[in-house]
């Protein structure tokens, strides 16, 4: 075991907020803990599309696993990437969408979106943010791009879907109204994995940040984890320690209370 460690965060409800909005504890924290030689990567469920936000990159970071570990960057070079089929990604979209699920399709370049998320909130906020790399799902059929899909599952089938596509996709359930929809075998914990095959390093020598549904299988994984205050039950269940709320300077406590800082 080192002393020196690779620490995983988090993007949304663990890095920002509902805003995007960083705490200035958080950066100074990340920024001290490259400082004190300890490496330091994104772990997002957001596909490589979706993280560009130069606020949030400029904090500095030494790689990205995207799309719950279906994409892996080092030092800015791509590493590692896993994309769906053209036949599998087009039976997956009709199947979700015959079960009444709204589809958004991410991958490495753009997001795929249809017309029904023009009044939803989260569709608005995507389409301010990615303007021109958010392209229309029917006009680009069975062209797509994509490791993963984020649905809208208000008053769908979830369990007559998962019936459908479970030998080949993992769901993460947030909640009732959203699902994420994720290749078997790809998580943020074999992202995890996957990092440390590629760097030679021992897993024990792993922390991972994190606040919810799809963080819990870093959680797990890592040497040791920890969970923001502001997390939800099911995350803190998982976690090694609990840290402070996202506005409470939580990854700073949470990395002072690690000695990495």
């Amino acid at each position: 075991m080192s002393d020196k460690k690779t620490v995983f965060f988090d993007i949304d409800g663990t890095i920002w907020d509902a805003k995007n909005e960083i705490p200035e504890s958080t950066v100074t924290a990340i920024r001290k803990l490259r400082d004190n030689g300890h490496l330091v990567f994104l772990n997002s469920g957001r596909c490589r599309s979706y993280i560009f936000a130069e606020h949030l990159l400029d904090i500095g970071f030494d790689g990205i696993v995207s799309g719950c570990g279906t994409m892996i960057e080092v030092n800015g070079l791509v590493r590692f990437y896993h994309k769906l089929s053209a036949e599998l990604a087009t039976s997956t979209v009709t199947t979700v969408k015959k079960h009444g699920f709204l589809p958004i399709l991410e991958g490495r370049y753009n997001l795929y979106m249809g017309s029904e998320f023009d009044d939803d909130p989260f569709g608005q906020k995507l389409r301010r943010e990615m303007g021109d790399y958010i392209l229309p799902i029917d006009k680009y059929w069975g062209e797509w791009e994509m490791s993963k899909l984020s649905c809208a599952t208000e008053g769908a089938d979830i369990d007559a879907c998962y019936k459908e596509i479970g030998d080949d996709f993992d769901f993460m359930i947030h909640n009732p109204s959203v699902v994420e929809i994720v290749p078997k075998g790809f998580n943020k914990g074999t992202g995890i994995e996957k990092v440390c095959e590629l760097l030679d390093m021992d897993i024990a020598d792993t922390v991972a940040f994190g606040d919810s549904a799809n963080d819990l299988d870093m959680l797990d994984i890592a040497g040791v984890g920890v969970v923001m205050g502001s997390g939800s039950d099911e995350a803190k269940e998982h976690a090694d320690h609990v840290t402070s709320g996202l506005y409470e300077d939580g990854v700073k406590e949470g990395l002072l209370h690690l000695g990495l800082i």
